[in-house]
């Protein structure tokens, strides 16, 4: 077994953990202190306790959700808002229902229920990073079949980390791994059972499939509530300081109200969006109702038929198809028949809910547009009028505030341009590597600078800067060490590195900065946005078998989203960079590529191996999707950089590195 192994403190742990996840949740431990003991226990190379750790950090994060939603509802339930109403019944049941789920949560977590999360530990249960650690440790404890299930557990909410993907196929072909093992152990209930109707519903088991669907029906109304219960928790007052928060009462829960109601609105975008996607499944709800009528259909359940077709019209009034549908059943039973009354309710809310959120968004000040929640799917073959889409997975649908930045193909000509220094070389052009603007120089400084900015690095950097402080941001395998120009300048003035040094870094990044801009024939200034010393550093006995990239593939401005083939242009993307680069110190390592790809974050189209000088330069939007690929051996170090064009989103350390600088100049003089 790999790793260090102590059957005593395994034993302490199982107890410990037992009594974290036992009844008496009084003793319910934190997820996030869990998961750090579990991190640690990864970079100790001790596998066992990084699976009691994170297999108990993910039970205690599910018993928090779990018990925040029985809470909040049974308090909803025991204090209902009353016929007769008045501000003071109002303001009781609020209070009431207040104190009623303090106790309950507390009685159910203890001391956790007093506990804060960070935001970065929440994400990364959100994104399923700790099935990530899981599958490498059980990898190393000769578990296959764990690891094969946390590797896709994580991969169905990380479709674009090639590496996983290739682990599975792996694991396929080991002994003793089934295709049983490989479950999806954070699967969705409600989208779990419609996928698997969808795929009866291909094979013609009617009667199969009608079970599915109406058991994803049922699962979606209770999804639906549960998504609804745990929007009632703290809302972000963005812009207000609430030591000096003058608001009336009312203004105050008109404002955490609205946020709180948008949560619960956009539940319905929720419930429809895959693990790790950014678009929801195209017109998901309604289709239930679509399969199901032409199911029951088929098994000649024409009741059944007709109210799942009347209620889908409920969704897509006046639809062509269904409306011959109608008719139809109508036609053969003799009655009108009735849309589901669930279904029902449920859009009359939905449509309360918009017209409150259009109120309240108003009085906030802010702007508020209603998504495209049940987007058409358009055609249908009208020779058997089954419901579009067959794949088990609908297309995804744009919500309507999004924007597609697909490469705009005008970009593709402005490159070329003079290249300012007469030592730089051109290597590669945008058709050379691929793509559109894209350029790969050579001798952009040369190697006595290298040196000097490396070891500026080993001087100044420090672990997790720039990443808000994690050491190991993109991959468990590879340490991050950064540092900013202000800081190096700082650092010069301390006299804690050579103000010579520190000075290179500045002037270096000021002349990428003119290179950049000169050569995409910009004609406008070129701002920072961020400038950053960053060396990645592969960790000594965790490259076995490593498959992993050091950084996954993404743009710099948009969200990528590669099963739609689109990058979506919003936070929390920094969608005000407009061109990237990065200029290498160092080539004397093992792998560490940088690549670029198509937007299906698959396939290369091309790679780069960093040495010193060299310099990648490209627009940050997603013509550009990028990675880098594992470093398995020594320190990879450059300088990176990215820029905009809008004088606004200038980067303020910049702004105050400028002025050190010219400080630094006038003492010079």
């Amino acid at each position: 077994m790999d790793g260090n192994f102590s059957p005593a403190a395994f034993l302490s742990g199982v107890l410990l953990i037992t009594t974290v996840l036992s009844s008496s949740a009084a003793f319910l431990e934190p997820y996030d202190l869990l998961y750090d003991n579990a991190v640690q226990a990864f970079y100790n190379n001790d596998y066992a306790n990084v699976v009691l750790f994170m297999e108990g950090a993910l039970s205690s994060y599910s018993e928090v959700r779990r018990s925040k939603v029985r809470c909040r509802l049974r308090c909803q339930d025991q204090h209902l808002l009353g016929e007769t109403f008045s501000d003071l019944c109002f303001f009781d049941v609020v209070l009431r229902r207040a104190a009623c789920m303090n106790t309950c949560i507390e009685e159910k977590l203890g001391y956790q229920s007093l506990h804060k999360v960070s935001e970065d530990v929440v994400q990364d249960f959100q994104r399923r990073i700790p099935y990530n650690y899981l599958q490498l440790a059980y990898q190393k404890l000769k578990q296959p079949d764990k690891a094969a299930a946390a590797a896709h557990t994580y991969f169905q909410a990380n479709p674009e980390h090639v590496e996983m993907g290739q682990n599975l196929e792996q694991y396929k072909d080991l002994q003793g791994v089934k295709e049983a093992h490989f479950v999806d152990r954070e699967a969705r209930p409600h989208q779990h059972s419609f996928t698997a109707g969808v795929r009866l519903y291909d094979k013609g088991d009617y009667e199969g499939a009608i079970s599915l669907f109406e058991e994803a029906l049922e699962e979606y109304y209770k999804a639906d509530v549960e998504c609804r219960a745990l929007c009632q928790g703290p809302q972000r007052f963005e812009g207000h300081d609430h030591l000096r928060y003058h608001y009336s009462l009312h203004e105050l829960i008109s404002d955490h109200f609205t946020q709180a109601l948008h949560c619960e609105h956009e539940c319905v975008r929720d419930l429809a969006t895959r693990p790790g996607r950014l678009s929801p499944m195209e017109n998901y709800l309604p289709l239930h109702y679509d399969y199901l009528q032409f199911a029951y259909y088929q098994v000649e359940m024409l009741e059944e038929a007709l109210q799942c077709a009347l209620t889908y019209l409920l969704f897509h009034e006046g639809d062509e198809f269904m409306m011959d549908n109608v008719d139809y059943y109508r036609e053969l039973l003799g009655h009108t028949g009735e849309p589901q009354e669930r279904a029902a309710w449920y859009l009359r809310r939905h449509k309360q809910e918009l017209e409150l959120l259009l109120i309240g968004s108003k009085t906030m000040g802010v702007a508020f547009t209603e998504g495209n929640y049940w987007g058409s799917t358009g055609g249908r073959d009208d020779s058997s009028r089954i419901p579009s889409g067959t794949d088990g997975w609908m297309e995804y649908v744009p919500i309507s505030e999004k924007k597609n930045v697909t490469a705009d193909v005008s970009q593709q000509l402005k490159e070329g341009g003079p290249l300012v220094y007469d030592s730089v070389r051109l290597v590669q052009n945008s058709m050379a590597l691929n793509g559109s603007q894209r350029v790969l120089l050579d001798n952009v400084i040369s190697e006595e600078e290298c040196s000097e900015l490396r070891d500026l690095a080993h001087a100044v950097t420090l672990a997790g800067d720039g990443y808000r402080g994690k050491m190991s941001p993109h991959t468990p395998n590879e340490k991050f060490e950064g540092a900013t120009v202000l800081k190096t300048l700082q650092y010069g003035y301390e006299g804690r590195v050579p103000m010579r040094s520190a000075r290179l870094f500045y002037d270096v990044s000021e002349r990428a900065r003119h290179v950049i801009e000169s050569y995409f024939l910009l004609n406008t200034t070129l701002h920072f946005s961020y400038t950053h010393l960053v060396c990645r550093t592969a960790i000594t006995g965790q490259q076995d078998h490593r498959n992993d990239l050091s950084h996954p593939i993404h743009a710099d401005n948009c969200l990528l989203d590669p099963e739609a083939n689109e990058c979506w242009k919003e936070p929390p993307a920094y969608t005000y960079r407009d061109y990237s680069a990065l200029l290498y110190l160092n080539g004397d390592f093992e792998g560490g590529e940088f690549i670029f790809t198509e937007m299906d974050a698959k396939t290369v189209t091309a790679s780069v191996k960093p040495k010193c000088g060299r310099m990648v330069g490209f627009s940050s939007g997603g013509e550009n999707p990028h990675g880098v690929k594992a470093v398995t051996s020594g320190q990879r170090c450059a300088v990176a950089l990215w820029f905009t064009l809008d004088p606004l989103f200038r980067e303020l350390e910049r702004l105050q590195a400028d002025e050190s600088a010219h400080t630094c100049n006038l003492t010079e003089l």
